[in-house]
């Protein structure tokens, strides 16, 4: 790789007039791009102005107070559903998760009245604006996928087969200044789509197809966008997952991350439709439910080699 040229991903604006409109031209243009970019690097860079910076700027204020209480209040932080809950891996990164971040009497139900008995209304209020927004983001970039691939009628089951589960991540940069520090091993991710943006602390890498990995920089108002296996899957692997890590420099300031998960619904069975199998695209996948597959997973996690080839080795055909 030429250091002169550092590869880059895709940059996709979805800040365009029309371009979260239907049968807009704006629409249709960017619709050509979204599934271009996951067809060739399971992942993009949208700007989106969703989200407004007075209110990135209360959202990131409200995960520095969440990371701040005591780890034992961190850990009531727990759900039935596997990796929901709080994650502890110090000194490298601890996440928390809040199931159905879209809806305020959820976050506030599981999470918030758990964490602040007391009640914290401004922390769920803005948990539930940011995830509702960034859900705009994910429900226009699915709609497109679905157009793209000709499985219109399809779109109503799709969207209402999924939750949204937002976690929230906070890295530590390298003790030692001579060299970065792994703050999460290269992985594919295990829902639909993922949706991540951060405090403008860089760290996030992403895998092309040729094995090279490419640094994202962000930016306010830049999010990346990522296939998961379950939609890699679904696509009968027409959309590629794309393999991403996170790597901290020395130097960095503490990196706060947030990821938007599109997680199918514990009862649905993710099935390749049938219009997208035929002579040039045998089946690949075999038909699974999302919770069976996380467990599958968490019995195997000695081996490393599994978070990157794990939907092959679950259900490939």
């Amino acid at each position: 790789m030429d250091s002169e040229n550092p590869l880059t991903l895709p940059v996709i604006d979805f800040s365009m007039p029309g371009a979260l409109i239907p049968g807009t031209p704006d629409w249709d243009s960017v619709k050509v791009k979204v599934h271009e970019a996951l067809k060739c690097y399971g992942s993009f860079k949208a700007l989106y102005n969703g989200l407004q910076p007075e209110l990135l700027k209360t959202y990131f204020d409200a995960l520095d107070e969440v990371f701040d209480l005591p780890t034992d209040v961190k850990k009531l932080n727990v759900y039935k559903k596997l990796y929901h809950g709080y994650l502890e891996h110090k000194p490298k990164f601890e996440g928390l998760g809040i199931d159905c971040a879209n809806i305020l009497e959820e976050v506030e139900k599981n999470f918030t009245n758990t964490l602040w008995p007391e009640g914290n209304p401004n922390f769920s209020k803005t948990i539930q604006s940011v995830s509702s927004q960034v859900a705009v983001l994910d429900g226009a970039i699915r709609r497109m996928v679905l157009e793209s691939l000709g499985m219109e009628k399809y779109l109503e089951e799709h969207m209402n087969s999924t939750n949204y589960l937002l976690r929230l991540y906070k890295y530590l940069p390298p003790e030692s200044t001579d060299e970065p520090q792994i703050g999460s091993n290269p992985h594919t991710d295990k829902s639909v789509t993922t949706i991540l943006f951060e405090n403008e602390v860089d760290g996030l890498q992403i895998q092309n197809k040729q094995g090279d990995w490419i640094s994202v920089k962000m930016s306010q108002g830049s999010f990346v966008v990522l296939v998961g296996d379950a939609l890699h899957a679904w696509s009968n692997g027409r959309l590629h997952n794309a393999i991403h890590q996170i790597r901290m420099k020395p130097g960095n300031k503490t990196r706060y991350s947030t990821a938007l998960f599109v997680v199918p619904k514990e009862d649905y069975t993710v099935k390749t439709p049938e219009e997208l199998v035929d002579q040039e695209h045998p089946l690949l996948f075999k038909p699974f439910k999302n919770f069976e597959y996380l467990e599958f997973i968490s019995t195997q996690m000695a081996s490393m080699d599994l978070k990157v080839n794990a939907i092959k080795k679950y259900c490939g055909i």
